[in-house]
């Protein structure tokens, strides 16, 4: 049994509201990506040259990008030849067999916030501007607090203007606590932040910063700075540093995480917007060209559009159809 298959098993046990999701938000991405997969079948009567070809131009633009491409293109055809394929219908098992590997790998991955058990938890969120980070950060802190945590936000973005303002809107909105004002070095804030988490027995610290990439040097010696002041204050190094990628800028957004990552230790990815793009493969992309695996996916947006990513949603969701 092909991994599709075995997908469809696992898909039908899992929660409707979850998978129905994942189905609806991978809509744009299913229709541009399998409709042109499957016209494939139709076009050629065999696998030769110009099939791959034209396989291979789908996958880039579907935003795979060109280094994943080449890599699923090799392991594709050397299954081929080595298992002599020559029917469609069980190439298609293939290609989704090696989508799924594409993320998967030989990595232990998973989705899950790495919870401090003993203490609070802090989160560094960092991204560019307009990518939809403190609006991530409301919707994990609604997710939170409807989880029993008690939450609080720090708004540590000195630099955009009005950014600590939104912040604390959105708290207010929610119902949890917050700690920020525009004035101060972000790490000052950071300090005051965590200071009053603590105080207030908070479980989790969600932390925003600001979103720019125009000087790396000095951005990473604010986050250095931030770093240092968030294990002087829990006695632990940062829980989570998750950098927010809008899924809709593509390529662009796989700089981004490389930039990132320069910079700093990122431990997951959230991909917002996802429901506005037909370009889904970046999912697989951003895996397999920084290695930082997804821990959430935004279809939406309210508050239950954000979902922890599950690699068995996201390759049924894209390839439902295609059976």
């Amino acid at each position: 049994m092909g991994i599709f298959n075995k997908l469809k098993q696992v898909f039908t046990n899992k929660p409707e509201k979850e998978t129905q999701k994942y189905e609806e938000g991978l809509t744009k991405t299913r229709e541009n990506f399998v409709n042109k997969l499957s016209l494939l079948g139709v076009k050629y009567t065999r696998i030769d040259n110009k099939f791959y070809e034209e396989l291979e131009e789908i996958l880039i633009m579907a935003d795979l990008g060109v280094n994943t491409t080449m890599d699923f293109m090799n392991r594709l055809k050397k299954r081929v030849k080595e298992e002599n394929i020559e029917d469609f219908e069980y190439l298609k098992e293939v290609i989704v067999d090696e989508l799924f590997l594409i993320y998967v790998g030989e990595d232990q991955l998973t989705s899950k916030i790495n919870y401090n058990k003993e203490g609070l938890t802090t989160i560094l969120f960092v991204g560019v501007n307009g990518v939809g980070k403190t609006t991530s950060i409301a919707k994990l802190a609604t997710k939170l607090k409807e989880e029993g945590k008690k939450v609080i936000i720090i708004g540590a973005d000195t630099f955009r203007a009005g950014a600590v303002t939104q912040a604390k809107e959105w708290s207010e909105r929610i119902g949890v606590d917050f700690y920020g004002n525009d004035s101060n070095d972000p790490a000052s804030v950071v300090y005051g932040g965590l200071e009053e988490a603590i105080k207030n027995n908070c479980d989790v610290a969600l932390i925003d910063t600001a979103g720019r990439l125009q000087n790396k040097v000095n951005l990473m010696k604010e986050l250095e700075k931030i770093n240092r002041v968030i294990e002087k204050q829990t006695n632990r190094e940062v829980d989570e540093t998750l950098l927010v990628i809008d899924a809709s800028t593509g390529q662009n957004g796989i700089s981004q995480a490389k930039s990132f990552k320069e910079i700093c230790k990122i431990t997951g990815i959230i991909l917002t917007k996802l429901d506005g793009t037909a370009k889904g493969g970046i999912v697989l992309a951003i895996k397999d060209s920084v290695g930082i695996p997804v821990k959430y996916v935004g279809f939406g947006e309210k508050a239950e559009d954000m979902l922890a990513f599950d690699i068995e949603n996201y390759i049924y969701g894209l390839f439902k159809e295609w059976n």
